[in-house]
């Protein structure tokens, strides 16, 4: 659509997708009137513009046109629901996104954390910021300081901690696989440092 072009009203939407699908079904006027039990010149005036459609046409003409109503109304097509998104990797985390991105909405990462990322950086330097984390280690161990505590999270546990505790999570003896989900801060925080 142009810039300055004027939007198409759902009627004049539901006209031309109504003219188009009979036509491309190679169905009369008539052969479409008689399966939507309208008469034949209100259908003609419908195609036309002459007549406003009343909503409880719609149900009948996409059952005559063999549609489902979505199909004659001409909505949207459906966005592919597939999650893409390049992995970032960062101090030695590297996270794939499994959500797609929602403003101020949660976000939900795979994290696969290095062997080599095993030496947390002093107490008075973990990170601090708004929202909470929640994770769960799929495979390995990780360990989670969370303020003064020192934690060893196994496969299959959960975590869930407010991110104004300090804290930091690496491996203990190989990777770590887990998903996570983060608020906005964590995002910001954990992806772009």
């Amino acid at each position: 659509m142009q810039a300055n072009a004027v939007p198409e009203s759902v009627d004049a939407r539901v006209r031309r997708r109504l003219r188009q699908l009979r036509v491309e079904q190679g169905l009369t006027l008539q052969q479409v009137s008689d399966r939507a039990h309208i008469d034949v010149s209100m259908l003609s005036r419908l195609e036309s513009g002459k007549r406003r459609l009343a909503l409880d046409h719609i149900a009948g003409l996409a059952a005559a046109l063999g549609v489902s109503t979505d199909e004659l109304l001409g909505g949207a097509p459906a966005s592919d629901p597939r999650v893409r998104g390049e992995p970032v990797t960062r101090d030695g985390l590297t996270m794939w996104p499994m959500t797609n991105r929602a403003s101020g909405g949660l976000r939900t990462f795979k994290i696969r954390i290095s062997a080599k990322r095993r030496r947390p950086p002093p107490l008075a330097s973990l990170r601090v910021h708004d929202g909470h984390d929640w994770m769960y280690v799929l495979d390995g161990r990780m360990r989670l300081l969370l303020g003064e505590q020192d934690l060893v999270i196994e496969p299959g546990e959960a975590v869930e901690f407010s991110n104004a505790t300090p804290h930091w999570f690496g491996a203990i003896d190989g990777p770590v696989e887990l998903i996570a989900v983060f608020g906005p801060h964590g995002e910001r925080t954990h992806l772009h440092g």
